[in-house]
């Protein structure tokens, strides 16, 4: 084998091994709070509750039920959203909830974004909570966030929900979301104060009101498809610091179980992360192939196999703690070369509709390019 062949066998087994030695640890699980259930009854009238909700009904009642658990004093805003289902009424059913009736959507504005603006004016407390209708968080996790705020000096802070995993495709898929999330937004750095880096789960949010208003929330995000992150970044542009970690007490009640529902929420904003740059998707899917197909390539040859071996159990030793953390069977990571064939698939999926006119797709909304 000569030496152009031999670097290029190396490739894998390099990024790899490169991965796990990296000082911030984007595979580890090690940045994450848990709910507190000791917490007892807290003072939480600092913070009010803004949720956005679209035809949630089946969820909205679970939702502020968890958020009537967590302490006493909070205040609730629903902003409904246009919903033809019972949304407004269950939610109206519940204590120290408000409901705001949701204008139509203008144009330029994502759905999701347009409800937080409309709600923003109703806040009147130092902190908001930023959640979405489909997450319940369970008792004594917002007493946990809270602390985690005021003990790091944060000014936002949010987590990272855990996704059902009720089904093969579930469990196959969706604990690789979060650890591929992790890979393209290094916890580490995006708590630091590096600049380059600002990531966020949107679907619990905790920040400073007066952080939202300076950021300029909601208005100059106000087409923004990947929200969180885009916000998280004004924020920390602002100068206030910004924390994301994992948690399993923030519960998405959102089923997915098919393959089709998880191909539709990857491919609403697969294109959108990578800057709709067919380059940038052309360099992903080669780095996708030297990285999950080229390993299995070099097993078949006796001078390579163990570069190809090596790159194997690098890539799922840095699978492990992901599939540790949320309880599933260590021998899910044999499988995640498939799972990255999937996702690569979704990401090209995105594109073709990106190509074809359609920028997103989500909850009866099309969002043309």
């Amino acid at each position: 084998m000569g030496t152009l062949e031999w670097v290029a066998a190396s490739i894998p087994a390099v990024m790899w091994v490169g991965l796990l030695l990296t000082p911030w640890r984007p595979w580890s699980t090690r940045e994450r709070i848990e709910a507190d259930p000791q917490a007892g009854s807290v003072d939480l009238s600092e913070i009010t509750v803004l949720i956005p909700a679209r035809n949630e009904a089946d969820v909205i009642g679970l939702t502020l039920a968890g958020l009537q658990l967590q302490g006493h004093g909070l205040q609730m805003i629903v902003v409904d959203d246009q919903s033809s289902d019972a949304t407004a009424q269950i939610a109206a059913s519940f204590p120290n909830t408000r409901v705001v009736g949701g204008e139509p959507l203008p144009e330029g504005w994502a759905g999701k974004l347009w409800a937080l603006e409309q709600g923003k004016s109703h806040v009147r407390t130092p902190m908001t909570l930023l959640l979405d209708a489909d997450i319940q968080l369970q008792p004594g996790l917002l007493p946990a966030l809270l602390v985690q705020k005021r003990n790091d000096n944060r000014q936002f802070v949010s987590l990272m929900a855990d996704l059902r995993r009720t089904s093969f495709w579930d469990r196959l898929l969706l604990p690789a979301f979060v650890y591929y999330f992790k890979l393209i937004y290094p916890f580490s750095l995006s708590n630091s104060s590096f600049r380059h880096v600002a990531a966020a789960a949107g679907g619990c949010i905790l920040v400073d009101t007066e952080a939202l208003q300076r950021a300029g929330a909601f208005v100059s995000l106000r087409n923004a498809l990947i929200d969180d992150c885009t916000l998280a970044r004004q924020v920390k542009n602002a100068g206030y610091r910004t924390w994301l970690g994992l948690s399993r007490g923030v519960v998405s009640l959102r089923p997915y179980g098919d393959l089709r529902s998880i191909h539709d929420m990857v491919a609403r904003s697969a294109f959108t992360q990578l800057g709709y740059s067919t380059a940038v998707l052309l360099i992903v899917t080669i780095l996708f192939i030297f990285a999950y197909g080229v390993p299995f390539i070099l097993l078949g040859s006796p001078e390579t196999w163990r570069l190809g071996l090596l790159a194997l159990i690098a890539m799922m030793l840095s699978y492990l703690p992901m599939l540790r953390y949320y309880g599933m069977r260590l021998t899910w990571a044999l499988l995640l070369p498939l799972s990255a064939l999937l996702y690569i698939g979704m990401t090209w999926s995105s594109a073709i509709r990106y190509w074809r006119g359609v920028r997103s797709r989500w909850k009866d909304r099309t969002y043309s390019t």
